[in-house]
């Protein structure tokens, strides 16, 4: 991303382009881009000047999600990226003139260039509802909110070329949940203020610029030369199908033609949700053109627009749609849309939008210097429900992650006419208020305690004081136990496996199991708890008989009694909110060092289950280590290949790590036990054959510090 825009550093200045300001400023703001939404499952990329996404660039040295869904899946055919960059668009008539703000445009990639348009004023800040978080903030809207402002206006030092401003300033803020039910959308809030002085914005149009393309990055990546990434076999669509509420859901989205067999059946797409105008006046839009390309002979209706008229054209005019029984259906498909593959971009925009109607009837809308007005999209993730081909069927999973988006906006505004109309209060509240959902219980905090072949769950009671925000009850019903163990087998599709549940007893709900089962109790059998790394816990769950060396996961979830009278269901935590990863193990001992040192699988045979695809993603175990060793590995012939230096306390440096590890999701180890990826210590993978090793004591607490054991495997390729 620096490499992008490499512009570190702005200076906001007290007048630029003769405009006069209404909140001039003198600050330096840095450009802020290396933080992303991590609550839920969809992972996109934030700046502080209007960009989404980080154009699949690694920051600082690592992979970070630029529109991924689902970030959160150990299922690797589930975790998709959808985007290198969006960003918003606004645009608005001036003194007669169309003018048109943007973040970035097509093949523009330099900060200072035209089409990166907007200048920071402040930082990305977090906070979060989550009083779990260590963002916790009472103010917080969701369970992950970010803000930051940023401008049009430049000063005279830095102007972009072909520039003129609009004269606004934008807030942006974000909004993400991490419930089973909300979790595959993010919500972008933009807050647009006329800060000139002297002239009225007519008729806005905000929009939201895609460069969408949908790719499995552990099937094509363009981490990897040769890995096959493509941008050319993506087809954009536009539904308008009636949602529950009786509104057309107007998604713009895009789709991978051919699904990569099987690694990116996915959909990406951007609703409006709102904002200052109401319905019916808001109108949705959708466009497409392929990427950089203004002269598209194949579809000479969809092209890129190059000046501010032709981009106030894109957003404030629909699509052209080519329907009908004389129509090509191999150029066009049923939707009236292009049915050829390519490197497809869409805009999906809204408007008309202002703070007063210029109008009788509301047809047009104006914003005078110093109002200000909002405007709000969901950016939505969807797995494809059945149908091998686009259809309303395979779009079941984006219909109702799109709805989610929309109910949890509208909050109290169930008609969505801007106005808390008799019978929408939900809360004595005279405000209108939003983006209320209903709330499963809080998610236990957890701990497990890692051995060879064996993990104990723990978790708290946090969860039973829980109250619904809707009902004003506490509804708490009781915990489920979810673990999984996850392998690189292409067809394995669920995530978690249910271990265990318990509930409350006696009223009909779920299994009446109660929650002694498991219930930490003291001598007498009265209920107990037990202080483990600073924290109090009161349940106990053991899963025994796992594998050591395989990743195992596993996340302790709270859910709810429902409530009929609102038909609405049980709601459960999210498993994402306490997962943990471990790899189950020995466990060092730091007195005396076990005699059973040594190495598995032993053989190594090639391909193991455990295994990923690349020749860097293999692995072997030493096991029965103390806290702190030195592992030697020689050929027969007596050549070093490598040397690991364990340490059970921390996870390893970048240098002692395997790449069939995700050290960014924080493993935690037995302690006694220090994986070897087959490279050897000249960066080659090691060959078939008799090894032997050694493993020297290094910590200085054992009764046997310095004392050296030995032993020998096979890899068989």
């Amino acid at each position: 991303m620096d490499s992008i825009r490499n512009h570190g550093t702005r200076w906001i200045g007290l007048l630029a382009l003769g405009l006069a300001l209404l909140q001039p400023a003198a600050a330096q703001v840095a450009d802020d881009f290396k933080q992303y939404t991590s609550v839920n499952q969809l992972g996109i990329g934030l700046t502080n000047f209007g960009v989404l996404g980080n154009g699949y660039n690694r920051i600082d040295s690592q992979e970070q999600p630029s529109g991924q869904y689902k970030q959160h899946s150990q299922v690797l055919r589930e975790q998709v990226e959808h985007f290198s960059y969006a960003g918003l668009w606004v645009g608005g008539i001036v003194n007669g003139q169309p003018l048109v703000s943007t973040s970035i445009v097509d093949g523009v990639l330099e900060s200072g260039s035209e089409g990166w348009e907007f200048l920071p004023l402040a930082p990305l800040t977090i906070k979060s509802s989550l009083v779990t978080d260590r963002y916790y903030n009472p103010t917080a809207v969701s369970h992950q909110d970010f803000t930051t402002r940023y401008t049009d206006i430049f000063p005279p030092e830095a102007t972009i070329p072909k520039h003129t401003p609009l004269g606004i300033e934008v807030t942006q803020r974000s909004f993400a949940w991490d419930f089973s039910f909300a979790d595959a959308f993010v919500i972008f809030e933009y807050t647009i203020t006329n800060v000139n002085l002297a002239d009225t914005i007519n008729n806005i149009y905000a929009g939201i610029w895609m460069d969408a393309s949908i790719a499995n990055m552990n099937y094509t990546s363009t981490y990897t030369p040769g890995g096959g990434f493509t941008w050319y076999d993506n087809l954009d669509g536009y539904d308008e199908t009636i949602d529950d509420g009786g509104f057309q859901r107007f998604l713009s989205y895009q789709y991978d033609a051919d699904g990569d067999d099987g690694w990116a059946e996915s959909y990406i797409a951007v609703k409006t949700l709102g904002g200052t105008v109401p319905q019916p006046y808001l109108k949705s839009f959708f466009t497409q053109w392929v990427w950089t390309s203004s002269n598209n002979t194949d579809y000479p209706q969809f092209n890129l627009a190059l000046t501010d008229p032709e981009r106030y054209s894109q957003l404030s005019i629909p699509a052209a749609k080519f329907q009908g029984p004389d129509v090509d259906p191999e150029q066009y498909k049923a939707d009236g849309y292009p049915a050829d593959p390519n490197s497809w971009l869409f805009m999906h925009s809204a408007g008309p939008l202002g703070s007063l109607p210029a109008n009788l009837d509301s047809t047009a809308w104006k914003l005078p210097p110093g109002d200000s007005l909002t405007m709000v999209f969901a950016i939505i993730g969807a797995r494809w429900a059945a149908g091998s081909d686009d259809s309303q069927q395979r779009r079941a999973n984006l219909y109702v992650n799109a709805d989610w988006a929309q109910r949890t906006y509208d909050g109290e505004d169930v008609n969505r006419n801007n106005v808390l109309d008799p019978g929408e209060n939900k809360n004595d509240d005279p405000a209108l208020n939003r983006y209320i959902l209903p709330e499963p219980p809080l998610a236990p905090l957890v701990y497990l305690d890692i051995r060879s072949q064996h993990v104990d769950i723990y978790w708290d009671r946090l969860a039973e004081d829980s109250i619904d925000p809707i009902s004003a009850q506490k509804d708490f019903e009781g915990y489920r136990i979810y673990g999984a163990r996850k392998t690189a087998v292409e067809t394995q599709l669920e995530e978690f496996s249910l271990l265990a549940e318990f509930d409350l007893p006696g009223n009909g709900i779920a299994f009446d199991n109660g929650l002694e089962l498991a219930r930490i109790t003291d001598s007498d059998g009265e209920p107990d708890s037990i202080l483990l790394d600073g924290s109090y816990y009161h349940y106990k769950y053991a899963n025994v008989g796992i594998k050591n060396g395989w990743v195992n996961y596993y996340a302790v979830t709270a859910f709810d009694r429902g409530d009929p009278a609102t038909n609405l269901a049980s709601l459960e935590s999210s498993p994402q909110l306490n997962k943990q990863i471990i790899y189950p193990g020995t466990v060092a001992d730091t007195l005396d060092w076990d005699s059973r040192t040594g190495v598995y699988p032993n053989p190594y045979r090639g391909s193991a289950r455990w295994d990923g695809y690349g020749t860097r993603d293999k692995v072997i175990w030493f096991q029965y280590l103390p806290p702190q060793a030195e592992i030697r590995i020689y050929t027969l012939a007596g050549d070093l290949v490598k040397v690991i230096q364990h340490q059970a306390a921390n996870l390893p440096g970048e240098t002692q790590r395997v790449s069939n590890i995700n050290y960014t999701r924080n493993p935690r180890f037995a302690g006694g036990e220090a994986p070897w990826d087959l490279i050897t210590r000249h960066d080659q993978e090691a060959a078939t054959g008799l090894y032997l090793f050694t493993v020297r004591n290094t910590d200085r607490v054992s009764r046997d510090y310095g004392k050296v054991k030995e032993g020998k495997f096979v890899i068989i390729k």
